[in-house]
């Protein structure tokens, strides 16, 4: 049998009644909040979320009770109540009651414009929201227009019966915010499944009346930079055809303004404001009316912002004092400083979309296409900025990335060769954009509509929606301010887990120290091998005919390498640095056309035949499972050496210049004891070698990078030559599910539409398959050696997730792109403060680096 909702759940608010958010809504209880603080808000009354999800089940409800809460002639709104205000919810419908009497009476007292316009802005809302009628049929129309298109298009008069009016409207808020779209979009914002809606029953403050009287709102701070000020704009009530004519808040020169015209209302606004944000503590916007005179405020709500305006407001309450510098960190969601550190698109700029693609890279940039790197690098020549596109990236297109202001590929996922470079980079990035199609050879584009770009025409690349755009956008400039490095200076202060970057090259390591990252925590030493006359060199070291003539080759190589690690060790200061020894297959340093051979055999004065039949040879069908790590370090130990001598004589000539240096040398794709302990071997005898030559002393720190399954399963086995352990879980997550990274963004949609997977696994750590291998690598890497550093250096290293399962697990350290280190330190310090009642973490004595417990062992 259904019941109707008693009348006693109906609550009038008031200071003293019983409201919560939890059962009332937000709404219901900020409006509490304001008539604490003696603010004017007229009467209100508050539907509880138990009694809307009754009313959406079809259950009828007594609005007797409510209409006696205000006048026999009163106007009334409805509002929703949702238990988060960033959930939103259906629209509010003002002006209930009204009808054909009270319309007749309102002519006497305020003229039938007036009138009219109160009555027709009913009509139309209850026609749209309440009896879902095409909205065009009442744009523009009369009063008269209006109600003759409700009888036509219902069969029945305009309800006159004020109780009729605020059934249906409450009837359709509550279905519409059970509805499937609804319950979808709030989903997406992070609504849980059984979110609730209240609604609010108000009676209407008119802006109307023989004197001053109008509606506004009013806040006091910039939504887009968070600088405190006036905002806002004040409609007085007037006559057709501008019934409501906006008005400043302020003086102005030669323009009236509310200042003008009523200053003790302006002072009551400002005094109200500044009550709510000390009280309220935050920046909030007041909606208000003034009807001859008296000032109403209707609702007050959080000023919408953007992520730099967020930053701005945070620190400033709590440099006033109105919040603590914890609430501070915690208002600001870590994803959100992408926007603060990135250009990004204008938000109010037209979007025409060419493409959509995979987002792999944070932020926005225009330029004009280039379909291969020598034209990126011809355009950068000219200053014109560009768009690398191709199919795919590869290491030759190093220089072309350098040279682009974004990369769009066509193929590829978020742990792709483009991705990962261009967010190492700093530079905008789409991958997987399949539905475009390419034709390198004609130089040319075609869009998914059939649309066809050229060479040198201009294209948006947007990295944080994945699509790419016709033509150049507004863009709205990147900022790393005074606020944003002391919000993480509080964040370093709260976490408990250390964050280092990934830095390749002097420029990734300067970026990283601009971000006060505590190190870095992988340095890919292939990438410094990619420059012209490094280049060569190296492929020159690939066709030598013996290891004696390698390591002739090398030693050309040592001095470059060696004033590389110098570079990073000075602009590091003495911060960690962690070095991984060459890891790719050699062929991806050799050219892959037919036009690139022949230029390497005239450089290397060899035969065609010879250098196409060598390529060929170093080919192989599965690279990724190759020749490559510590594979190649083994099979050709001169690579190895060069590299350990290089580190060591950097850092002795450190050591001259007054910098110390710990130097960390990790040896990729490890699988097995054996192969650690032979590069061990080498490297130290390396070590022993520059010692007795230079006769100066350093120590350093070998450790392994955890990138398969068998290294996780065998950690306790590698920590006896290891004395740190770094997982890197881009591989470790291909090599665990059998996927190819630079190949699974070509299927992984459908995937993830399906729920086969919950998430995109080279974007999100899977912590139930390769979080399991991490788990187990921890455990018994600690067990079998109680001091080691555990790390991670994927990706994933600045994902908040993965972030928290790795303090779960014990890690001292994560590492990302330098451009994902403030996100890190923000994401790090979030989930320490939600674990206020667990003990702060310790530093290590040996390394300095931050320490948890250890995990127990597998």
């Amino acid at each position: 049998m259904q019941m109707t909702p008693s009348p006693q759940d109906h609550v009038r608010i008031t200071p003293t009644q019983s409201i919560s958010a939890l059962a009332h809504g937000w709404r219901a209880k900020c409006l509490q909040r304001l008539i604490r603080l003696d603010v004017p808000v007229p009467p209100t009354v508050a539907l509880p979320i138990t009694t809307v999800r009754a009313i959406a089940q079809g259950q009828a409800v007594d609005c007797a009770p409510i209409l006696a809460q205000f006048g026999a002639s009163a106007l009334l709104s409805v509002r929703p109540s949702p238990q988060n205000p960033d959930w939103g919810g259906p629209s509010t419908v003002l002006n209930i009651g009204m009808n054909a009497a009270r319309h007749a009476e309102l002519i006497v007292t305020h003229g039938a414009e007036t009138a009219d316009r109160l009555y027709l802005r009913f009509v139309r809302a209850y026609a749209i929201h309440v009896a879902r009628l095409d909205p065009d049929m009442f744009d523009g129309s009369s009063l008269e227009d209006a109600l003759r298109a409700y009888r036509d298009q219902t069969d029945e008069g305009f309800p006159d019966d004020p109780a009729r009016q605020l059934t249906e409207v409450m009837r359709s808020m509550a279905r519409a915010w059970e509805g499937t779209s609804a319950r979808l979009l709030r989903q997406a914002k992070g609504a849980p499944e059984g979110a609730g809606l209240g609604l609010l029953v108000q009676e209407m403050a008119q802006g109307t009346g023989p004197g001053l009287s109008g509606s506004g709102t009013i806040q006091f701070v910039d939504g887009q930079t968070g600088q405190p000020g006036i905002r806002g704009a004040f409609r007085v009530q007037g006559a057709a055809p501008q019934p409501e004519a906006p008005i400043a808040l302020t003086r102005r020169s030669d323009a009236p303004s509310l200042q003008d015209s009523a200053p003790e209302i302006l002072e009551a606004l400002v005094r109200h404001g500044a009550r709510c944000r000390e009280r309220l503590r935050e920046e909030m916007q007041i909606e208000f009316t003034v009807a001859d005179g008296h000032l109403s405020v209707l609702d007050a709500v959080r000023v919408v912002r953007t992520s730099r305006a967020a930053v701005q407001i945070a620190v400033t309450l709590a440099d006033d004092g109105v919040i603590p510098h914890e609430e501070a960190l915690l208002r600001i969601q870590p994803r959100s400083l992408s926007e603060v550190l990135h250009p990004q698109v204008d938000p109010g700029a037209p979007r025409d979309r060419v493409v959509q693609g995979i987002a792999a890279s944070p932020g926005a940039a225009s330029g004009r296409i280039a379909f291969t790197s020598l034209a990126a690098q011809t355009f950068a020549a000219r200053g014109e900025p560009c768009i690398l596109v191709r199919r795919e990236t590869t290491p030759e297109d190093i220089r072309g990335m350098h040279s682009a202001a974004a990369v769009l590929t066509e193929r590829g996922g978020v742990t792709s060769h483009a991705a990962v470079i261009a967010r190492g980079l700093g530079v905008p990035c789409v991958v997987g954009a399949g539905d475009m199609r390419l034709d390198v050879r004609e130089r040319q584009l075609t869009a998914p509509d059939g649309r066809v770009f050229v060479e040198g025409d201009i294209l948006t690349v947007d990295g944080s929606s994945g699509e790419a755009l016709a033509g150049a956008m507004a863009m709205v400039a990147p900022s790393l301010d005074g606020n944003v490095r002391r919000l993480l200076g509080w964040a370093d202060a709260a976490r408990d887990i250390g964050v280092r970057a990934n830095a390749d090259t002097p420029a990734d390591a300067e970026l990283a120290r601009e971000f006060d990252a505590e190190g870095i925590g992988l340095c890919r030493t292939e990438h410094m091998f990619f420059e012209e006359d490094r280049l060569t060199v190296m492929r020159e070291m690939i066709f030598a005919d013996s290891p004696t003539d390698r390591a002739a080759v090398l030693a050309r190589l040592l001095p470059m390498q060696r004033e590389d690690f110098l570079r990073l060790f000075e602009i590091m200061e003495g911060r960690h640095v962690c070095i991984r020894l060459l890891d790719p297959p050699l062929h991806e340093f050799l050219p892959h056309t037919r036009e690139g051979l022949r230029s390497l055999a005239e450089a290397l004065d060899r035969p065609l035949s010879e250098i196409t039949r060598r390529a060929e040879a170093l080919a192989e069908f599965n690279p990724m499972l190759g020749m490559r790590g510590v594979r190649l370090g083994i099979a050709w130990p001169e690579i190895y050496e060069m590299q350990a001598r290089a580190i060591f004589e950097a850092t002795l000539d450190c050591a001259a210049r007054g910098i110390t240096v710990v130097p960390e040398i990790m040896v990729p794709l490890v699988s097995a004891r054996r192969e650690l302990e032979l590069v061990r071997a080498r490297i130290d005898a390396v070590a022993a070698a520059v010692r007795a030559r230079h006769g100066g002393s350093f120590d350093y720190r070998l450790g392994a990078m955890v990138e398969t399954p068998r290294a996780a399963l065998r950690a306790g086995d590698l920590a006896g030559n290891a004395a740190f352990l770094s997982f890197g879980t881009n591989d470790l997550t291909q090599m665990t599910y059998g996927l190819s990274r630079d190949d699974a963004g070509r299927f992984m949609g459908a995937y993830l539409q399906s729920r086969v997977f919950p998430e995109d696994p080279f974007h999100v750590l899977d912590a139930d398959g390769v979080g399991e291998l991490l788990l187990i690598g921890a455990g018994r890497g600690r067990a079998a050696r109680p001091d080691l550093t555990l790390a991670l250096c994927g990706e994933h290293g600045g994902d908040p997730d993965s972030i928290a399962f790795c303090r779960k697990a014990g890690f001292d350290y994560v590492s990302c792109s330098p451009y994902r280190v403030p996100l890190a330190r923000l994401a790090a310090a979030h989930l320490r403060l939600a674990e206020r009642e667990t003990p702060p973490g310790e530093r290590d004595w040996r390394t300095g680096d931050l320490r948890r417990a250890a995990p127990p062992a597998a």
